[in-house]
């Protein structure tokens, strides 16, 4: 446990030390079902309200063209993507509720679970253990192809946090269905559900928003045909354009939800000023991969590694702060 703590020590020693390294990946490196890229990498900032915000979405009504789909095959439960929000001069963007199939397309078709992968994702071949993506049915992109280009930034609200993700595929099956997302989106969201690419979330309550328009489209330099590449990027993008949905919906700041806050006393390097959000910046050292985000997002009680406390998700014993172990799932 000791070396845990060192190695976190010097992740973050090096992030502040060099700040190219925070931001840049090759990819590959987080290219594995075991040891995906860690939920820190891509969760919300804790200053974003995440509850109103599910709470907000769940009560839209507008219902745009081709916009109502089933959850899963042979399923009578329907999902109704909403465009309340589309109209938003920041953050516009469309919101439906659903469940969350494991997508395993891309460079990982042939990912434990998964019988009938594609080798190929709409705008590339990316990987699911790496991209948080989700999918979208086929017919309601092309219908707004112009909102919707693709690679475009995503929030997902799932077990009472946030993450983003991009648009990385549409569902052209028959009937097309709504609720699917990349390996390491569906393992983030509910690391205790042992899911896999034949099996996902089945509860219709996960939340989906999709942002619009040219501003919405995650940049080539942070992602290529296989892997996101910067995702400080992705949190950036994502931060801003949910924090414009917020304002539009007058929802006040500082629900901790959905982001990852450090413990009270942790303070930033002298020669910065203390941001809003601390999360662990991206970075190329070796970091135990976490099935949740850091802070507020898992694990109670006091330890040396936020979000690694008793009780908090995990899938090995390296998941866990100081002398606890993973046990069934969860740090004791």
């Amino acid at each position: 446990m000791f070396l845990k703590q060192v190695a976190g020590q010097l992740a973050l020693s090096l992030a502040f030390s060099h700040p190219t390294l925070a931001q840049q990946l090759q990819g590959p490196e987080y290219n594995s079902a075991d040891s995906g890229t860690p939920g820190s990498f891509f969760a919300a900032s804790g200053s974003i309200p995440v509850q109103a915000i599910q709470e907000a979405a769940a009560k839209a009504s507008m219902v745009p063209e081709h916009a109502t789909y089933p959850i899963s095959h042979g399923s009578s439960v329907m999902s109704t993507i909403h465009s309340d929000w589309a109209g938003f001069s920041q953050g516009a963007s469309y919101s439906f509720v659903a469940d969350m199939d494991t997508d395993c397309d891309g460079l990982n078709h042939g990912c434990p679970g998964n019988p009938d992968g594609q080798p190929q994702t709409n705008w590339g071949a990316l990987s699911a253990y790496q991209v948080p993506f989700i999918v979208i049915p086929n017919d309601f992109q092309v219908a707004n192809s112009a909102a919707i280009p693709g690679n475009n930034v995503v929030a997902v609200i799932c077990n009472g946090k946030m993450f983003y993700g991009i648009v990385g595929d549409t569902n052209g099956n028959s009937p097309q269905v709504t609720g699917e997302a990349s390996w390491i989106m569906a393992k983030t969201c509910f690391p205790g559900d042992n899911l896999d690419g034949g099996r996902g979330h089945t509860s219709a309550d996960v939340t989906y928003i999709v942002f619009t328009g040219p501003e919405a489209v995650l940049p080539g330099d942070a992602l290529n045909a296989n892997y996101i590449t910067n995702f400080d990027t992705l949190r950036s993008m994502g931060d801003k354009l949910m924090n414009g949905v917020a304002s539009n919906l007058k929802l006040g700041g500082g629900g901790g939800d959905g982001g990852n806050k450090p413990p009270p006393d942790q303070k930033p390097p002298p020669d910065q000023k203390p941001p809003t959000d601390r999360r662990p910046p991206t970075t190329l050292t070796t970091m135990p991969a976490a099935p949740a985000p850091t802070g507020d997002n898992g694990g109670g009680g006091s330890c040396s590694w936020a979000g690694h406390c008793a009780g908090a998700s995990c899938s090995s014993h390296d998941d866990c702060s100081d002398s606890l172990a993973c046990k069934d799932g969860k740090c004791a």
